[in-house]
């Protein structure tokens, strides 16, 4: 099986800490094929950043030639999975929903631990779009951008200020906000007493279920083919 994974801004670095990440969480047999977008944004932080993202990973998609059985979206609250559903003909699996469709099932109410305030709101109507918003007491910034996720020490400190203020708010699961937070789950988790889900292992791993169970999108409506017509795509 080879699910690919895209990163959902242009820095390489990250991109290569997602599959790390990746890989730790598939199974074994399990490839998995890590990519970066040619262009964009080199960290995703607002509405701009998002569509500006989304495009560019349609763009990426569209231009490979690479043979997967699964798209897992490494982009937490970002654009583009309902088109990445239309354009391919594989399983598309979002780290924002996988993550908080696992906490579901772990507990009454759970949640989110992201990057700055500014990105809330993203991701906010990327719960709601996935029908799991009504279970999610909210999604707190931690006060870090996205590049500054490199720090590990003062990444895990904020996260723990903010996952004990989803804590004391009522989640009885949280659910990290970022792919650039793969890896820090266990650790937040034995600190904080609750489960804690990192999106980029719980979409490989459902990824790998709808493989398994030869599942794919359904094309009755909603997610029908793209209309034939022209399109022009940007190439760097």
């Amino acid at each position: 099986m080879r699910i690919l994974v895209t990163n959902c801004n242009t820095t390489e670095a990250m991109t290569k800490e997602i599959e790390a990440g990746a890989r730790a969480a598939a199974s074994p047999g399990t490839e998995i094929l890590a990519r970066t977008p040619l262009w964009g944004p080199e960290s995703a932080e607002g509405w701009l950043d998002s569509f500006l993202s989304a495009a560019a990973v349609l763009d990426l998609l569209n231009g490979l030639d690479e043979q997967f059985d699964a798209l897992v979206m490494a982009g937490f609250g970002e654009h583009g999975r309902e088109g990445a559903r239309e354009l391919l003909d594989v399983p598309v699996v979002d780290i924002t929903e996988a993550a908080a469709h696992l906490a579901c099932l772990l507990g009454r109410r759970y949640g989110v631990v992201t990057t700055l305030d500014r990105t809330c709101g993203l991701i906010e109507d990327s719960l709601h779009a996935a029908g799991v918003a009504q279970n999610c007491v909210g999604v707190l910034g931690a006060g870090l951008g996205v590049l500054e996720l490199t720090d590990e020490r003062r990444t895990e400190s904020a996260l723990l200020t903010a996952g004990r203020r989803a804590r004391d708010a009522g989640a009885e699961v949280l659910v990290l906000g970022c792919a650039g937070m793969t890896g820090l789950d266990r650790r937040i988790s034995a600190m904080l007493d609750i489960p804690v889900i990192d999106g980029v292992a719980a979409a490989v791993r459902l990824a790998e279920s709808l493989v398994a169970l030869n599942l794919k999108t359904s094309r009755a409506g909603s997610y029908a083919r793209p209309l034939p017509k022209t399109r022009l795509w940007p190439r760097v």
